[in-house]
């Protein structure tokens, strides 16, 4: 768990985790929890200012992730997307809703047709969308198609420091395959 003084050189990040408790343990069904935690993230509206200004840069060798907090019931993490930065294709164990806190994300929605993976939809979001998932229906990828530096806020129903909360990566077959 977080401790108390982490929370304090975060702002609003004490009042996000009580927030977040308060809604994370109502119910069983994860599509549930991950629409509940949305509203909470679209009425607190949490900024990038959430990270420090070295966080906020992110890398050139890759997105990066700094998990803000962990519990039982949750973890907060924030992603930062260079231009060009993404993830590889996968799917979650468990629920998950993010916020985009600057630029703009584009998601990648993925399906199984037989033996197949098949892209069948592509969501720009751009800062202040609000968005929550739960599986099996999330097979996903995410990256940054601008030319501005983009991060998100997500908040997942595991405690990621027992983890990930990736459940397996996918690969597109090419015609040779």
């Amino acid at each position: 768990m977080t401790v108390a003084s982490e929370t304090t050189a975060r702002p609003g990040l004490a009042e996000l985790i009580k927030r977040l408790r308060q809604c994370t343990g109502r119910t069983s069904e994860p599509l549930a929890t991950a629409q509940a935690v949305a509203a909470v993230l679209t009425e607190l509206r949490p900024t990038s200012r959430l990270l420090t200004e070295a966080e906020r840069a992110g890398s050139p060798e890759g997105y990066t992730r700094t998990t803000l907090h962990t519990e039982s019931g949750f973890s907060i993490v924030a992603l930062v997307w260079r231009p060009g930065q993404l993830t590889e294709i996968h799917d979650h164990l468990v629920w998950c809703t993010f916020l985009v806190l600057q630029g703009t994300e584009t998601e990648n929605i993925f399906d199984i047709d037989g033996d197949r993976l098949v892209r069948t939809a592509q969501r720009q979001r751009p800062a202040g969308s609000v968005s929550g998932v739960a599986p099996p229906d999330d097979i996903h990828q995410v990256h940054n198609e601008g030319d501005t530096v983009a991060i998100t806020l997500h908040v997942y129903g595991a405690d990621l420091d027992k983890g990930t909360s990736v459940r397996r990566n996918y690969r597109m077959r090419t015609a040779s395959q």
